[in-house]
């Protein structure tokens, strides 16, 4: 092996090692979180309802209905998750956190509710993201592991790669009919192979989710060659709080979900967010698909008297902000519908049984040279001991 492998070899083994629990639990915890959609619908009846012909139901209505069961509670988000999937409300209840409402959007019926840290996906989520520490904490673990672990897989990939030509379709297969360590080491490399781009994907999608400076960076560098400043296109207006008197004839959610309806006809789902602060605007997002989030289009409301203050065309929007918007349906698996999840959730499991796979291979070797080390102690003592018998 030459002194530059060996340097590749050192740095994969003990960084293995560093990252290789964090690796693991956010891996397989991704691999569950990849078809939470598919498996909520089959196991809980409140998210499909019969629409019936009927109209959505009002922001307003919704809120009203909120308030009416919960009157302490701040109802911050409404979504319209489809034609044939109910709405909900998040409403911030203060000290006891956010808590869901999910309603009958064509009748105003609570269905159901519950929240966040009581559903099984959204824990499964809190420990792929924070490993349920102190998200300021969490974060930060979670996020250099995966740093780790991306230099591991390039790591592995220069030394896994064949010199030869005629090496190389059998370093691209598992050969099952050999010994458990062979089939071992080659479920570690071959497998570890086929997933190195996907879970180099995936990992960078999901620091840009944790992390604002990457999700920049990926603006950044989808926009080069483009005058386009990062502050302006993202950062939310406000609304006039000194001009409360200018109050709108109509609920201004009301106004801006049916703003959103207007121009984005063919929207699936709709998230209408009020924020609450008094400078707060209230934005109205149109997502194409049900439960995707990429390829919207969003427009920002005056919550005092309803004039729209911007708008994010999906049409009119930079690379950069189309790529970075697409982040989380990326990371998820869902972008390019059932088949990018199947391959998310396989690279996952993959990603899950390397650190597994690799430290059985150090464990075999570990005990290979401890063997070998002992045949030629054994070795050396007999043929010391033959000598002085000899001289004796």
């Amino acid at each position: 092996m030459t002194p530059f492998k060996k340097v590749m070899l050192f740095c994969h083994r003990w960084l293995g090692f560093i990252s290789g629990l964090v690796v693991f639990i956010v891996s397989i915890t991704g691999c569950i979180f990849c078809f939470q959609d598919e498996i909520q619908d089959a196991v809980y009846d409140y998210r499909t309802v019969e629409s019936h012909g009927k109209p959505y139901l009002n922001p307003s209505q919704l809120i009203a209905v909120a308030k009416q069961n919960y009157p302490k509670a701040s109802p911050d988000y409404i979504y319209y998750y489809g034609e044939k999937r109910p709405a909900s409300v998040l409403a911030n209840t203060g000290k006891d956190g956010y808590m869901y409402i999910f309603m009958n959007p064509y009748t105003g019926q609570i269905t159901h509710t519950e929240t966040p840290q009581t559903n099984f996906f959204i824990i499964v989520e809190y420990i792929h993201l924070y490993l349920l520490m102190p998200p300021e904490i969490g974060r930060w673990i979670v996020g250099v592991s995966v740093i780790i672990f991306m230099v591991i897989m390039i790591t592995g990939l220069i030394l896994w790669w064949p010199k030869r030509k005629s090496d190389r379709k059998r370093s691209f297969t598992i050969k099952w009919g050999g010994r458990w360590r062979r089939v071992n080491y080659d479920l570690h490399n071959v497998l570890g192979f086929y997933a190195t781009s996907i879970a180099i994907i995936l990992s960078i999608s999901g620091l840009a989710i944790a992390f604002e400076p990457v999700s920049k960076a990926i603006y950044n560098t989808a926009n080069i060659g483009r005058d386009i400043k990062y502050e302006e296109e993202v950062t939310e207006p406000k609304s006039d709080s000194l001009k409360k008197a200018g109050v709108a004839d109509k609920p201004v959610v009301d106004i801006a979900f049916a703003h959103a309806r207007q121009q984005s006809p063919h929207a699936e789902m709709y998230l209408i967010h009020n924020d609450p602060a008094p400078s707060g605007a209230i934005g109205a997002g149109a997502y194409p698909k049900s439960m995707r989030y990429a390829y919207a289009s969003g427009y920002e409301f005056d919550k005092y008297n309803g004039k729209v203050l911007k708008t994010y065309a999906y049409d009119k929007k930079s690379p950069g902000l189309k790529l970075m918007e697409m982040n989380y349906d990326i990371h998820v698996g869902q972008i390019g519908g059932i088949t990018t999840k199947i391959i998310a959730f396989l690279a996952s499991l993959i990603c899950a049984s390397l650190p597994i796979t690799g430290f059985i291979i150090w464990l075999g070797k570990r005990k290979k040279s401890k063997s070998k080390t002992s045949k030629v102690r054994n070795a050396v003592h007999h043929k010391t001991h033959r000598r002085q018998m000899q001289v004796s």
